[in-house]
């Protein structure tokens, strides 16, 4: 009988050193899934931020020719026309090289992939607490980390790629702001009061 008894518990204990290299794989793909998800909203935020430059600098550039043009009708002033040459051209390199490019769409394309990897995030994040409430076997554990290694890659191969700046900004949200966790005391107050672990 203590024989047997000894197998059950080395069969057990095999099994949760099982589960912990598992949960450990979870976890990593869990962080670079939080790192994604934050940069591409960072990327989204930089990309509308520059369209809006972009857009406000064509309205004033477009602006000042029309003047200068004006100005030039109605009187000979050779500042005038030099200025409105200048501005003109710069108009015109602006729009070139914005032609074929929408930072708009882009941008709306990494809301989206955000939008996806939230999601996928916390899937991650049910995962890794079933895990650890011990309530989910370990073939369970295998199906559904499968299954979002899956979800994951089609998200990956549809997202715009995000850029540097980007990356920084994520880094120092997450690490200094640290924008993705919330106090005891932060996550009471968005919780009714029968629900709140401080009363």
């Amino acid at each position: 009988m203590n024989g047997h008894q000894n197998k059950n518990g080395e069969k057990y204990m095999e099994q949760d050193s099982q589960i912990d290299i598992i949960e450990s794989q979870i976890r990593e793909c869990f962080g670079r899934v939080v790192w994604s998800h934050k940069t591409q909203e960072k990327c989204a935020d930089i990309l509308l931020r520059r369209n809006s430059y972009i857009k406000i600098s064509q309205i004033v550039l477009s602006a000042l020719t029309a003047t200068g043009v004006l100005v030039t009708i109605g009187g000979d002033c050779k500042i005038v026309n030099i200025l409105t040459a200048i501005i003109s051209t710069t108009l015109l390199a602006l729009n070139t090289f914005l032609k074929g490019t929408d930072l708009g769409e882009i941008a709306q394309r990494h809301v989206e992939a955000a939008a996806n990897l939230w999601n996928i995030r916390e899937k991650y994040l049910s995962l890794i607490t079933d895990i650890n409430a011990g309530i989910i076997p370990i073939e369970e554990i295998l199906t559904q980390r499968n299954k979002l290694q899956e979800e994951l890659s089609c998200i990956y191969k549809g997202s715009p790629r995000t850029i540097n700046q980007a990356y920084k900004k994520a880094t120092k949200a997450l690490k200094i702001n640290e924008e993705l966790t919330f106090s005891p005391e932060e996550i009471d107050m968005l919780l009714p009061e029968p629900l709140r672990k401080r009363k």
